[in-house]
């Protein structure tokens, strides 16, 4: 099964190396690993994350650590160009890297060099020479935010190999009670339920976010719907939802700024009434523009999870794709949320929706029924945004519980 395994990864990279030819990201996914060399560290914290969303959900974990270790140098990886990319600058890290391929020389090499006296992986990525490596020199290893569906392969017939890995794990921190009986049937018994660390992550933000003056003139005296990382599919419902709901205002936060991609979603908005924050002039012209403006496009990327602060409703973007995207940080301003059918895989939304705070739509009539229903009357809308609140608030705590642990 090992042989099968290191095929596998092979034949991974090498079809990641011929799509590089054609593909940005698999081309950064190549570049950035061939170039890279490692400092050396006597002893290191290792915290991996297998991408950005993976690094929003276990950074309250590390800033925790290094707050408790300052000491304690900490090595970051990431295995996608999306996390890597946009973290590799992270205050939190001494060194961030991207995590070499799975062989048994390259866990070797990167442990000789950073010298793990504890490693963390988030949610997902197994991986099983760097999972044997860590056993072999002792190094606690701890999953946190862990999440098991049955679908998965450690519960297949043919999943020895993965099961086995699962044997390397010195302690799971998982997201849910099912996670944790499937575990069981396993005979894997360290498993401790913690809960989702990004409740801790968007619940900190929430208290403290980020102003921004631009908006805060846009949005002034206006009810506001926030739309987070949406893609065409969205925009598209969201452009016929503008055009009924004139007393409005909407802030669109595309998931691509590519200039295609804004001018393709201006060109579905109606004429003069939307502007894109990079373009805002100074002065009292900026004023008259936003003044006229029913539709503030923002153009950039950082600012979406305090921008939240500005709103009373939510859509997120991806659910007429792979799936969803992060709900969380606009639950934890109170924004009852709505998204496309794509978001079983994600326990937060189905948790919200079981709660009716969270509201899934096929269509632009669904979407616009929804959004009706939930405005018609202030009052409960205001009720239903107090819920959603403390739907996050009540399910904080898991980073503590962590470091009680890996402490």
């Amino acid at each position: 099964m090992l042989l099968l395994y290191n095929l596998g990864v092979r034949i991974y990279y090498l079809l990641i190396y011929i799509t590089s030819a054609f593909n940005k990201k698999a081309s950064a996914w190549i570049k950035g690993r061939k170039h890279q060399t490692f400092q050396h560290f006597n002893s290191s914290a290792w915290f991996h994350f297998a991408s950005l969303g993976e690094f929003e959900q276990g950074l309250p974990v590390l800033i925790a650590f290094r707050q408790k270790h300052p000491d304690q140098p900490v090595v970051v990886t990431f295995f996608s160009p999306s996390g890597y990319e946009i973290r590799k600058n992270t205050p939190y890290a001494d060194a961030v890297y991207y995590l070499p391929l799975d062989t048994a020389a390259n866990a070797r090499q990167l442990l000789d060099a950073i010298n793990p006296s504890i490693a963390v992986f988030t949610k997902y990525e197994y991986w099983f020479h760097y999972f044997y490596e860590l056993n072999r020199r002792n190094v606690p290893l701890f999953v946190i935010s862990g999440i098991f569906r049955p679908g998965q392969v450690f519960f297949k017939w043919y999943g020895g190999l993965h099961r086995k890995m699962l044997g390397y794990v010195t302690r799971f921190f998982v997201q849910d009670e099912e996670s944790k009986q499937l575990l069981a049937q396993l005979g894997i018994g360290n498993a401790e339920l913690s809960g989702d660390t990004r409740f801790d992550r968007v619940w900190a933000n929430a208290q403290k976010p980020r102003s921004f003056s631009l908006v805060e003139e846009f949005t002034q005296g206006h009810r506001v719907l926030i739309a987070g990382s949406t893609w065409p599919r969205d925009e598209e419902l969201l452009a016929q939802l503008i055009q009924q709901q004139p007393d409005w205002k909407f802030i669109i936060a595309p998931h691509e700024i590519r200039e295609e991609k804004i001018t393709a979603l201006l060109a579905l908005l109606p004429e003069g009434k939307a502007t894109r924050y990079s373009q805002l002039d100074a002065g009292n012209y900026r004023s008259k523009q936003l003044a006229r403006a029913q539709v503030l496009i923002i153009d950039n990327i950082g600012m979406l999870s305090s921008l939240y602060q500005y709103g009373q409703i939510a859509y997120i973007g991806g659910g007429f794709g792979v799936g969803i995207h992060n709900t969380l940080e606009a639950a934890a301003f109170g924004l009852p949320v709505i998204f496309g059918p794509n978001y079983q895989r994600f326990k937060e939304a189905r948790d919200l929706v079981s709660n009716q705070l969270g509201f899934s739509i096929s269509n632009a009539g669904e979407l616009q029924i929804t959004f009706t229903q939930l405005t018609q009357d202030e009052n409960a809308l205001q009720a239903i945004s107090q819920q959603v609140k403390d739907f996050v608030q009540e399910r904080t705590g898991a980073t503590g519980l962590i470091l009680a642990h890996i402490g």
